[in-house]
């Protein structure tokens, strides 16, 4: 289907964003809390025996995030005027309910990702989809008391028909298309597409890139820089995509730690989840004609 969901815009010639109280970035933290099934190969820290099944070394560095890594993460957001936005797989409502229990502590903001990472909907009928994504959707609003208003397919994946489908059941935006720094209209009725890191992600970043704490940390810095620097006449949107397994291994947990002081401490950041700036954006910028 040659059917883009999107329209080409330039950011240059759009009518300006302006984010509440003046700010001119919005900042949400993204927290992905994920299941992965065992003796599915999936995202491995060692592909040597990644087709293993079952794989102990692959999966339990996965199963890391909802046993320790989570809990460390959640104590560090605990100093921050600062909601989680929780990329949920719907399977983590049953299986980690103590996550789910404090997320609804901290009023979290909850957006559907799929029903764990080792299922992706890519290749799914319409109809099959359909179900699939209502499934999910239920779930974690029966779990968490809030039905998800965004969507992120796990490992960004969709078919060519997620978005209608997710509209059908009432969701307002996704962030699998990480193509822009502000949040735009896709070509279907009242969805939004708000902006996700590919790069400024701990998986891009110290999986696939091997790069070291500091080196994350300067990454933040600069990222922070540059749209500031950009965004004097239309703010942008920042976001860290972060994975309880890999960001908060003990000997990197000081470095989100001193990157989320460096963005809460600097001016015209607004703290937000990715809830917020979807429903700010609507409200202030109408879509035209699809």
């Amino acid at each position: 289907m040659d059917n883009p969901p999107y329209d080409y815009s330039p950011i240059v010639g759009r009518e300006p964003i302006r984010w509440p109280g003046g700010a001119r970035i919005a900042f949400y933290v993204a927290v992905n809390v994920e299941h992965y099934q065992l003796g599915r190969p999936s995202l491995s820290i060692s592909p040597s025996t990644a087709e293993l099944a079952p794989d102990p070394l692959n999966h339990g560095w996965r199963d890391y995030g909802p046993r320790v890594g989570i809990w460390r993460l959640i104590d560090s957001l605990d100093r921050y005027p600062l909601r989680a936005s929780v990329m949920l797989n719907s399977d983590v409502c049953a299986r980690y309910p103590q996550i789910i229990e404090a997320g609804r502590a901290r009023h979290w903001a909850w957006i559907a990702h799929g029903k764990n990472n080792s299922i992706l909907q890519a290749d799914m009928t319409p109809d099959a989809e359909r179900a699939y994504l209502a499934d999910v959707i239920d779930t974690i609003d029966k779990a968490t008391g809030h039905r998800p208003r965004g969507w992120l397919g796990p490992a960004l994946t969709e078919t060519f028909y997620t978005p209608a489908l997710l509209a059908e059941l009432g969701l307002g935006y996704v962030l699998d298309w990480a193509n822009d720094d502000q949040p735009y209209w896709l070509n279907v009725p009242e969805m939004l597409s708000v902006p996700y890191p590919i790069e400024l992600n701990d998986i891009s970043l110290f999986v696939g890139q091997s790069l070291s704490g500091p080196d994350f940390l300067q990454i933040v810095k600069d990222q922070l820089d540059q749209l500031y620097a950009e965004s004097a006449d239309s703010g942008r949107v920042m976001s860290l995509a972060l994975h309880p397994f890999i960001i908060n291994q003990p000997f990197r947990h000081k470095y989100v730690v001193q990157a989320l002081d460096y963005i809460v401490q600097h001016p015209g950041i607004w703290l937000t989840t990715s809830d917020e700036i979807a429903q700010h954006y609507a409200l202030t910028h109408a879509r035209g004609p699809i």
